[in-house]
């Protein structure tokens, strides 16, 4: 059976058929909503399951919404909700171990550190997996620091660790021995990175050295006669 057109509602015959918009239509039919120009498959534009043409196509617009003072009522009342969400937020969280570090330089020299510490037994970690070495320091030397032999911590033989034995003490301590009188010799070249560390070159000798922690040492550089902190990795003792 011949379907109605959906313009005039008569039956459309195949020759005379239009089928668009999910609909039937004669070809005379087939014309734009408004000004009842006769469209086809190429030059209409559907809207709501209507054709128009480009000319009357309906254009979606915005509504502008007047700042009203019940408007800006509404407006501050939303802002003032969320405020107070937010405050009881903070409120539960604020007891559950959350705060507020100031990021002073002190703190940023011992994250640095921490973080040179950690890069560091990440190496060892790694080149010992890989051929049973120490690992080697944060900057991209080709040798291995002799300060990083503090490995000899983890065997289990009786004679290193009644060797090594004072040394884990000695570090925990809150100040090392003011006259440790060590000296030891830089093997690789560092630049001071804060105001407490001292610079040197490869093969300085480092007088007076006291050892901090087990990847920071404080000593005196004889070329140059500055004083401070440095890597234990970066120099080996004589």
């Amino acid at each position: 059976m011949n379907p109605l057109c959906s313009r005039c509602n008569r039956v459309v015959y195949p020759t005379e058929k239009v089928n668009c918009l999910d609909k039937y239509w004669h070809k005379g039919c087939f014309s734009c909503e408004v000004c009842k120009m006769t469209l086809n498959m190429k030059n209409y534009k559907g809207f709501e399951k209507r054709p128009y043409c480009n000319a009357h196509y309906p254009k979606t617009s915005f509504t502008s919404v007047a700042d009203t003072p019940e408007n800006l009522r509404l407006k501050q009342q939303s802002k003032m909700q969320s405020q107070v969400l937010y405050k009881e937020e903070f409120e539960k969280n604020k007891g559950k171990g959350f705060s507020v570090v100031a990021d002073t330089p002190e703190l940023q020299r011992i994250k640095k550190t921490q973080d040179q510490i950690s890069n560091i037994k990440y190496h060892e970690d790694f080149d010992k997996g890989r051929m049973g070495g120490e690992g080697p320091p944060q900057h991209p030397h080709p040798q291995t620091p002799q300060k990083n032999t503090p490995p000899a911590y983890q065997p289990s033989a009786a004679s290193q660790n009644y060797h090594f034995e004072p040394e884990p003490v000695r570090q925990a301590a809150a100040a090392p021995p003011p006259s440790s009188g060590k000296h030891y010799r830089a093997v690789y070249d560092y630049t001071a990175a804060d105001e407490d560390e001292v610079s040197f070159l490869d093969g300085d000798m480092i007088m007076d050295v006291q050892q901090i922690d087990e990847g920071w040492m404080y000593g005196r550089v004889e070329r140059t006669g500055q004083q401070g902190m440095l890597p234990a990795n970066y120099v080996e003792a004589i």
